[in-house]
C-alpha cells in the first residue's frame, strides 16, 4: 500500500472513532415557537379524502385577483432580474400615499418588513411589546435576534387594552409591534384609542403598525398612517397586497417609515432583489384596479357579517372583527373542532396561545365556502340539530 494510501486510511479510521464536533446552534433562534401556519391545499386534501376543500385558515381573498394583474404578469420577462429598488411600484406608491418614495420600503410580503425591524432595531437583551393573542411573528423576529418581548393581553371582551397598552409603554420598550385590525381576533383602534397610543410612545420606542387588514376596515377606524403622520414619533406603518388585493401568492408588501433613514435601515436589513418581478408588476396592477379590489372587499364584509350572525345564532361567542376573518370561541379544544372541519373538508386555524386554545380563526371565503363551514361546525357542535 502507499504512503498517500495509508495516511488516508489512518485518517479515515481517526475521524470515525471520535464523535464530529456540532456546529454552533444560534439559541435565540432554536428556541423559536412554531408559526401557526394554515394547512395547504394538498395536504387537506391527503387528510379528508375529499377533492372539495374550504380554505379558511390563511385570510386569502376568495374572489382572486384584478384580471388587470393577470394581464400585468403575462408581459414580464422572467429571464431578467428584477428591480433590486421596486423604483416603479415605490414611485406608484407614495404617489398614492403622499409621501417620499424614500419613505417606502417594499418586501417580500409584509412579514420580511417585520422581520428588517426586528434586525435593524433590536439587538441581544433589548425589549420589544406586542399584544396576545398575536400574530407570530410580532413575537417570532424579535426573539430571533435575542430581545425580549412582552404581550399585553386583550380585555375580557376581546378588545384592545388601551390602559394596559399605556403602562406598557411606559417602559419604553425599542420597537412597538400593533397590529390594527387585530389579527387574530378582528377589532381595530378607533380614533380615540389610537391617539391615547400614539401619545402614549415615547421618541426611544419605534411604533410599527400593521395595518395589512386596512382594506376592510370600516368607515370609524382611523387610517393610522395619516394619523402619525402628525405625530412626532419614529415609525413604520405595515400594508400587504396579499389579503384584499388577492396576490398572496407573490409576496408582496411594503413599509411607510416616518424618515428615509429608518427606511435605510429595513432596506439594509432585507436581501437584494428580494422582490420577484412578477410581484413588481402584479401590485402596480393592482394599484390601477382599485375598484376592483373595492367590490371585492364590499362582498367579503357582507360574507363576514352573515357568517358571524349565524355562529352567533349556535351561540358560540364571535370577536367584533374589522378584518376578513373572525376569532370564534367553540367553548372545546380548537384542535380537536379544526381536525374534525377537516375531515367535512374544511381548513381553519385552530388558535393555539395560552388562554385562546378553545379559538379558532376562520377565513371568510366564498358564500359557498362559508355554506360549507357553517354547516359542518353545527353538525360538530350540534350533532342532534
Amino acid at each position: 500500500m502507499s504512503d498517500i494510501k495509508m495516511v488516508i486510511k489512518h485518517s479515515l479510521s481517526t475521524r470515525q472513532s471520535i464523535s464530529p464536533p456540532e456546529p454552533y446552534y444560534n439559541p435565540h433562534v432554536e428556541a423559536l415557537p412554531k408559526y401557526n401556519s394554515g394547512l395547504s391545499l394538498a395536504a387537506a386534501r391527503a387528510a379528508s379524502g375529499l377533492t372539495q376543500i374550504a380554505r379558511l385558515a390563511s385570510n386569502e381573498n376568495p374572489h382572486g385577483c384584478s384580471p388587470g394583474v393577470m394581464q400585468a404578469i403575462d408581459a414580464v420577462e422572467l429571464w431578467r432580474y428584477s428591480d433590486p429598488g421596486c423604483e416603479l411600484l415605490r414611485a406608484t406608491l407614495a404617489t398614492k400615499l403622499g409621501v417620499d418614495p424614500a419613505q417606502i420600503v417594499i418586501g417580500n410580503g409584509s412579514e420580511e418588513m417585520i422581520a428588517a425591524a426586528s434586525r435593524g432595531f433590536l439587538t441581544a437583551g433589548s425589549h420589544a411589546l406586542t399584544v396576545t393573542p398575536s400574530f407570530g411573528l410580532h413575537e417570532i423576529e424579535p426573539l430571533a435576534v435575542g430581545a425580549r418581548v412582552t404581550k399585553v393581553p386583550m380585555t375580557a371582551d376581546l378588545e384592545f387594552d388601551v390602559p394596559a397598552l399605556e403602562l406598557a409603554l411606559a417602559q419604553h420598550p425599542q420597537v412597538f409591534f400593533l397590529p390594527s385590525p387585530s389579527n387574530p381576533v378582528g377589532p381595530a383602534l378607533d380614533t380615540r384609542e389610537l391617539a391615547r397610543v400614539i401619545g402614549a410612545v415615547s421618541g426611544a420606542t419605534l411604533f410599527v403598525l400593521d395595518e395589512a387588514y386596512r382594506e376592510f376596515t370600516s368607515e370609524a377606524i382611523p387610517d393610522g398612517l395619516e394619523m402619525l403622520r402628525e405625530s412626532a414619533l419614529s415609525y413604520v406603518v405595515l400594508r400587504t397586497f396579499s389579503k384584499a388585493f388577492g396576490l398572496a401568492g407573490l409576496r408582496v408588501g411594503y413599509a411607510v417609515c416616518s424618515s428615509p433613514r429608518i427606511a435605510k435601515m429595513l432596506t439594509a436589513a432585507k436581501t437584494p432583489f428580494n422582490v420577484n418581478a412578477l410581484a413588481q408588476a402584479a401590485a402596480v396592477a393592482a394599484l390601477q384596479d382599485e375598484p376592483w379590489m373595492e367590490a371585492a372587499v364590499t362582498r367579503i364584509r357582507d360574507e363576514r357579517e352573515r357568517v358571524s350572525q349565524s355562529l352567533r345564532q349556535m351561540g358560540l361567542r364571535v370577536a367584533r372583527s374589522e378584518g376578513n376573518f373572525l376569532f370564534v370561541d367553540v367553548a372545546r379544544p380548537s384542535t380537536e373542532v379544526a381536525t374534525q372541519l377537516l375531515k367535512a373538508g374544511v381548513i381553519v386555524k385552530p388558535w393555539l396561545e395560552p388562554n385562546y386554545q378553545s379559538f379558532i380563526r376562520v377565513s371568510i371565503g366564498s358564500s359557498a365556502e362559508n355554506d360549507q363551514f357553517i354547516e359542518a361546525l353545527r353538525r360538530i357542535l350540534q350533532p342532534g340539530f
